[in-house]
């Protein structure tokens, strides 16, 4: 829902549209609508305004704004009423925030930070796993790669087979701030992985995540280090080709 439903709108069919949950409903419609832009033509409207927009409570739109300003998209002040926050203020790694993020008009330099943010995590997690993994942690990184095979084949989800794969390595380093980066690596690589894909004209390579996991099972720290450092390495390639061809369509 990119902006707020038509008042005249039968009050049933506008709460349709957020589903059964009516506050998380709510709450992504009205950060959607923050994030790609809307409310910078207008004001953000008042809790009575939204109740009316969208045919919920007061206690529903109190809930969703309070929601929304932990994720540092509003901010309520005295006299001022509820003001959206610039974006510096935005919490980037919580998943709802950026995915909203990443729904808005495309961009490869997001992207590129993100990638960025990854090659400064996860070759670091990757080199911990070869230290601290366990035989069942080993085992759901093996059974990632296995996914990717699978999916090379036509016999699993692309998308899903290479995230499982990454958040197993976060999830072996047993390092819980590392881990804490499983949804926002869940979240944008989804988005990350079809622009490369389309870019190369294929999946992830798997035999370069095979290096992961074999310098995993070795307990290799600085083999594991190197090869997850080069995967996202590629992807940064990618994403840099990507961008220069961009502007060369423009002269």
């Amino acid at each position: 829902m990119g902006r707020p439903p038509n008042r005249e709108n039968d009050p049933e069919q506008v709460r349709s549209h957020l589903g059964r949950n009516l506050t998380y409903g709510l709450l992504d419609a009205l950060g959607h609508s923050i994030v790609t832009g809307y409310y910078g033509k207008v004001d953000f409207p008042t809790e009575a305004e939204l109740a009316q927009q969208y045919a919920v409570s007061r206690s529903v739109t109190r809930e969703a704004v309070k929601m929304l300003t932990a994720k540092g998209l509003l901010s309520a002040r005295p006299r001022q009423g509820t003001i959206i926050q610039p974006t510096t203020n935005w919490n980037l790694f919580d998943a709802d925030v950026l995915r909203w993020t990443l729904e808005r008009k495309f961009s490869p330099e997001l992207l590129r930070h993100f990638n960025q943010l990854r090659i400064a995590i996860e070759p670091a997690a990757a080199a911990l796993a070869a230290v601290h993994a366990d035989t069942t942690q080993c085992q759901a990184i093996s059974a990632g790669l296995a996914r990717m095979a699978a999916a090379d084949k036509g016999q699993d989800n692309t998308l899903d087979a290479d995230i499982a794969f990454h958040v197993a390595v976060l999830r072996a380093s047993n390092n819980p701030f590392f881990l804490q980066f499983r949804d926002v690596v869940s979240t944008a690589l989804r988005n990350s992985i079809r622009f490369t894909n389309r870019i190369a004209g294929r999946s992830a390579n798997v035999a370069d995540h095979a290096a992961v996991r074999d310098a995993i099972l070795r307990h290799h720290e600085e083999g594991a280090r190197v090869a997850m450092q080069r995967i996202i390495s590629d992807v940064l390639a990618l994403i840099e080709k990507a961008g220069v061809k961009k502007q060369s369509s423009k002269l």
